[in-house]
């Protein structure tokens, strides 16, 4: 028991000390600092939120460590990623709705299924050909967004300046050959419950 406490110890210690400060966002929620439009004291709860989601699912089960992947936008909670069973989805779930400050959750794991090469393959295609077209789009500031793509499924996280903003970025991930479907969760910045002054 003593051994676990001390690897979730240093789980939290790390996932704590990932947080720099880059074009992606001090505070790691992947939309740069210098343009997102929620205040700073939003940004920190989201970050905090973030990493007790992640605290949470880690305690549940260490191997998901790397096969969840959570993002808190708002206070809107964003599940992605595998896990080993339905059971474990629901928790999932469940535990982010726990979490101080929830507004929503929004979960899209999948249930492990065997690796398949080839289709990992096409999945970071397809999501290196949507940051590539968000990046030589100039009506799309690309550094608010993020992109998850699972078997030719592309789900994008973001804030858009105004609703042009959020079709050019809906246009974009639909014209990717061989896209089977766009899940977007992409928010106004007149949606958010508070903006900078």
């Amino acid at each position: 028991m003593k051994v676990k406490n001390i690897f979730f110890f240093i789980i939290l210690i790390i996932l704590t000390g990932c947080v720099g400060y880059s074009s992606t966002g001090v505070l790691g929620t992947g939309v740069s600092i210098a343009t997102d439009p929620r205040t700073i004291g939003t940004q920190i709860d989201d970050s905090i939120m973030q990493k007790n989601i992640s605290a949470k699912i880690i305690s549940l089960n260490t191997n998901y460590i790397l096969s969840v992947k959570s993002k808190v936008l708002d206070g809107r909670v964003f599940i992605t990623g595998k896990v080993d069973t339905v059971d474990d989805k629901l928790k999932i779930t469940k535990l982010a709705w726990e979490i101080k400050g929830t507004r929503s959750v929004k979960n899209d794991l999948k249930i492990k299924e065997k690796f398949d090469l080839k289709q990992a393959a096409k999945d970071l295609l397809i999501t290196s050909q949507l940051r590539t077209a968000m990046l030589s789009n100039k009506k799309i500031k690309s550094s608010n967004y993020n992109i998850d793509t699972h078997k030719k499924t592309i789900y994008i996280y973001g804030i858009s300046k105004d609703k042009e903003e959020r079709s050019e970025v809906i246009n974009e991930a639909k014209q990717i050959l061989d896209v089977k479907d766009v899940i977007t969760s992409i928010f106004l910045v007149e949606d958010l419950r508070v903006l900078k002054n």
